[in-house]
């Protein structure tokens, strides 16, 4: 059954109605006593609300992309990492990244611009934590790095299937049949000194995990 469609006469009744209506600013300016005060007040509230947040969301953005001002509150072992990555010759893989123009806030967030919140937003709370005297010394760190961190740069390490790959390229699979499945970091250790001809990592500890990874998918076949 077709819809009855309104007559001319209405649509023209409706476009005029709608004609002569105030518009919202006309409205405002028609405030009169205690309710101009009130709405304009809230607006006026509203819109500082807003550029303060932009503006504080954005400068802290700004700050973070420099490592001197990470380790301006941060204390050890943070303190200790910062001066690590000043020196010439890199001592550990956090260093190495250093001298690849990659600052503590790429690794120290995840991947894409919800993980830069992330990021942004535990900074927040260990500035509010730094100045309010409570926090822990030396630092606990509370919050281990996702693979997407490492991944966002490193993505391509997962995709070769050539047999010196294997530990990447199955790694995803040892993940999804073993909630105790090893990360990226567990053998990619930022922090701690390592030998840079074998890439910062601890072969032992390298070998424990592969032993894990070994076990774990050979009983999922």
């Amino acid at each position: 059954m077709a819809q009855k469609q309104p007559s001319s006469g209405a649509t023209r009744r409706a476009r005029r109605a709608r004609q002569s209506r105030p518009s919202l600013l006309a409205r405002l300016r028609a405030l009169t006593g205690r309710t101009r005060i009130v709405v304009y007040g809230g607006l006026i509230a509203l819109v500082l609300i807003i550029v303060a947040g932009t503006g504080s969301a954005a400068y802290g953005m700004q700050l973070e992309n420099h490592d001197v001002f990470c380790a301006s509150c941060h204390t050890e072992p943070e303190s200790t990492y910062y001066q690590q990555s000043l020196e010439k010759s890199a001592a550990t893989l956090a260093a190495f990244h250093t001298q690849k123009q990659v600052t503590c806030i790429d690794c120290h967030s995840g991947g894409g611009p919800f993980g830069r919140i992330e990021g942004l937003s535990q900074g927040v709370v260990d500035l509010a934590a730094f100045y309010s005297g409570n926090y822990h010394r030396p630092a606990i760190t509370q919050n281990k790095l996702g693979d997407d961190s490492c991944l966002k740069c490193h993505g391509d390490v997962v995709a070769r299937q050539d047999f010196n790959n294997h530990f990447h390229f199955f790694l995803a699979r040892w993940q999804n049949i073993d909630p105790n499945a090893a990360h990226c970091v567990d053998c990619h250790v930022a922090h701690p000194a390592g030998d840079p001809t074998q890439q910062y990592i601890s072969v032992p500890q390298v070998q424990a995990v592969c032993q894990r990874c070994h076990t774990a998918v050979g009983a999922g076949n």
